[in-house]
């Protein structure tokens, strides 16, 4: 694996439309260090949620390389990016994305299935994802019967379970109120801190850009800027 876990180098990503191709980004250069806390932010249609897409496999770049955990995107076929998304990398959705007739222990339990862990590992695992976002005791609920924040923290939980490398969160806080969101970013905080799981969030809202440690502004599909912020 290269000293990043996430390296970008002239990305452009288009799309065809009527009127000719539409530039989501345009000749981006970026790269992600482990234990980084970073906010890619911008307004809406400023190529944020394209760029994490890239950056997890689910979308590959008109032009430009991405290289992921040290592999180039452009060279896996669909198995190996199924592979590499499901060993390493979590992905947190703004809409939950809960399998609604699972219980949440059999949501958080799902990404393991899919590695294949045995049966006594796997249930140490998703209790252990539980207790990091304190819902032990809704295990056996199902996703209708939990709140909003509560079906968000199930899925941080559903994208810890597996301990990836590295986690991307596409607007985790827009269907949330200010108590829940600022509760949310704390849980994924302290598991930036405790596990080293490195985060990248996409978003353009205040509360989770103050939580951020690293912030990379987009504006039409460019970065603007690429700071640290002190204190954080």
């Amino acid at each position: 694996m290269s000293d990043y876990i996430a390296s970008l180098h002239k990305i452009s990503k288009a799309y065809a439309t009527g009127h000719g191709d539409f530039y989501a980004l345009k000749d981006i250069d970026l790269e992600f260090r482990e234990r980084e806390f970073t906010g890619i932010v911008g307004p809406s249609g400023s190529g944020k949620t394209t760029l994490l897409n890239i950056i997890g496999s689910l979308d590959l770049p008109t032009a430009g390389e991405a290289k992921v955990m040290g592999l180039l995107t452009s060279q896996l076929n669909a198995r190996q990016a199924a592979a590499l998304r499901s060993r390493h990398i979590g992905f947190i959705f703004q809409t939950y994305n809960l399998l609604p007739v699972y219980s949440v222990y059999e949501n958080v339990e799902f990404p393991l299935l899919l590695l294949k862990m045995k049966p006594e590992e796997r249930k140490k695992a998703v209790l252990a994802a539980l207790e990091w976002v304190g819902l032990l005791d809704k295990q056996k609920s199902r996703p209708a019967q939990l709140s909003g924040g509560q079906c968000q923290r199930v899925a941080i939980a559903r994208a810890m379970v597996k301990k990836p490398v590295l986690v991307l969160a596409d607007e985790p806080t827009a269907n949330l109120d200010t108590e829940n969101s600022l509760h949310i970013l704390q849980t994924m905080q302290n598991l930036n801190t405790n596990l080293g799981t490195s985060f990248i969030f996409s978003t353009h809202d205040d509360k989770v850009i103050r939580f951020m440690k690293r912030i990379v502004r987009l504006i039409d599909g460019k970065v603007a800027s690429d700071d640290y912020q002190a204190g954080v």
